[in-house]
């Protein structure tokens, strides 16, 4: 009997970092409650918890007490303490690198999102467009319109349903997120930048619950693109660039932390 139970929790295991494989579980979110996990696999809370400890003991996972479990990162943070942190600050190079590679992969995460997202991806996604709209039309501090401006784009990497591709965007959290504080900063109160940040955000929206890829890859590299061309046209017109650090750990917050299940019924 003892080794059956065992054979199931190894069986489970399995069964959970396959969806952690897919995308259906993402990096650092919370997981599913116990009851939720036992119910949704059709195994009781006992063989769950085996499961449970084998993914922590292989460091899949991670515990916090009375948070819950949460999916380990493949990749280490890019802290402003690391060698790319401290780049970013000091050499103003690097923020028009970073911006050539957050064209690169998040136009990519755009057409993955297009065609694999789930319903419950795109609802997601929709939650984030909106709450991203509401932000700037309470004119919310530009931190906090950040942050939100920032979910939209995190939600949409996240229906990629690639872990290494959102593993890789995560551990530049922190940074991507100071670009997009950046552009809050410096192009928000500029009409023609903000009326084209706009439509971009709603061209990639809609590209994106639309289901149409090629679209989606192209107003993500568009919209980055074009960021990143005004803010070297300011700094090439000596107008400099307003550079606030993102306050706080710059991980994702409570309007990125939603609870992923599809793929378990």
């Amino acid at each position: 009997m003892e080794s059956r139970t065992v054979t199931t929790a190894q069986s489970i295991a399995r069964r959970l970092e396959q969806l952690i494989a897919e995308g259906s579980l993402v990096p650092g979110e919370r997981m599913p409650s116990e009851r939720q996990l036992s119910e949704r696999l059709g195994v009781s809370r006992t063989i769950l918890r085996e499961a449970l400890k084998e993914l922590k003991g292989r460091g899949v996972i991670y515990t916090q007490h009375g948070r819950g479990s949460f999916v380990a990162e493949m990749l280490p943070d890019v802290s402003p303490d690391s060698t790319l942190g401290h780049l970013y600050q000091d050499h103003p190079r690097t923020l028009y690198d970073l911006l050539e590679v957050r064209e690169l992969l998040e136009a990519e995460a755009a057409g993955l999102a297009a065609e694999r997202g789930t319903n419950e991806d795109l609802y997601r996604i929709t939650k984030a467009f909106e709450a991203m709209l509401i932000g700037q039309r309470n004119a919310l501090d530009p931190q906090a319109i950040a942050r939100l401006d920032h979910a939209f784009h995190n939600a949409i990497s996240d229906a990629s349903h690639n872990p290494v591709l959102i593993h890789t965007l995560q551990s530049l959290n922190r940074l991507t997120l100071n670009t997009v504080l950046l552009s809050v900063n410096n192009l928000y109160h500029r009409a023609p930048q903000k009326q084209q940040i706009d439509r971009h955000h709603r061209q990639l929206y809609h590209a994106v619950t639309s289901r149409q890829p090629a679209w989606a890859r192209k107003v993500a590299a568009q919209h980055i693109r074009h960021i990143r061309a005004r803010m070297f046209e300011l700094e090439s017109d000596k107008q400099g660039l307003k550079r606030v650090p993102i306050q706080g750990q710059g991980k994702r917050g409570p309007e990125s932390q939603v609870l992923k299940v599809d793929g378990l019924d």
